[in-house]
């Protein structure tokens, strides 16, 4: 155990790894930034502080592969930043705007994270790490789009624009609910076969 985690921890100190820390780091900036004032400037500067976060999240691992600066502590952190990251900006927007954001669609989301954290951890032991594929990455991107327009829900609510009698940030976050349902199959079902390959 001490060995892992000593393996865990070994040559952290490069670029990608850099980036997912200062992630991990704006996750309590953007809650403090968020609940300092709901409405006026300070939604602003939450807005601005997610959509650093999410840029770090865009760079670290394209970053990693391009520099082969693939290491231990970003197979684990780097997913794990991106999930808490998005379960958190779920949560603020719900306590606030629970009309976008029902609590069903967080309890789904928040499950699927904390089932693929788990699953990504566990395949991790096994010395097999679970990259994100296509379906994932959609889910991720549409959960960024949501929690962008989110932002400026009044004004999506004032303009009365409805697809499907919902507003679009509304709307995509079903989606978003919908693809992380689909990337989690995806994951297991992968997840799966490399288990039964590795015993062959």
């Amino acid at each position: 155990m001490k060995d892992r985690i000593r393996k865990l921890f070994t040559n952290v100190w490069n670029v990608p790894n850099v980036l997912t820390m200062l992630r991990i780091v704006l996750i309590p900036v953007f809650v403090i930034v968020f609940f300092g004032a709901p409405e006026g400037k300070d939604r602003i500067a939450a807005l601005v502080v997610f959509a650093a976060a999410s840029i770090t999240d865009m760079f670290d691992g394209m970053l990693a592969r391009k520099l082969n600066q693939i290491t231990d502590f970003g197979k684990l952190f780097d997913p794990l930043a991106d999930k808490v990251m998005v379960v958190t900006a779920l949560i603020c927007n719900a306590a606030v705007i629970p009309q976008v954001f029902p609590w069903t669609a967080i309890i789904i989301v928040a499950a699927k994270e904390l089932i693929m954290l788990a699953g990504g951890m566990f395949m991790l032991s096994k010395d097999v790490v679970v990259y994100s594929n296509y379906v994932g990455k959609t889910a991720q991107v549409f959960f960024i789009l949501s929690l962008l327009l989110s932002f400026f829900h009044p004004s999506l609510e004032a303009s009365e624009f409805r697809i499907l009698g919902m507003t679009p940030d509304v709307l995509l976050l079903w989606i978003t609910v919908a693809l992380a349902l689909a990337a989690l199959a995806v994951y297991a079902a992968g997840a799966i076969r490399t288990l039964r390959a590795k015993k062959q």
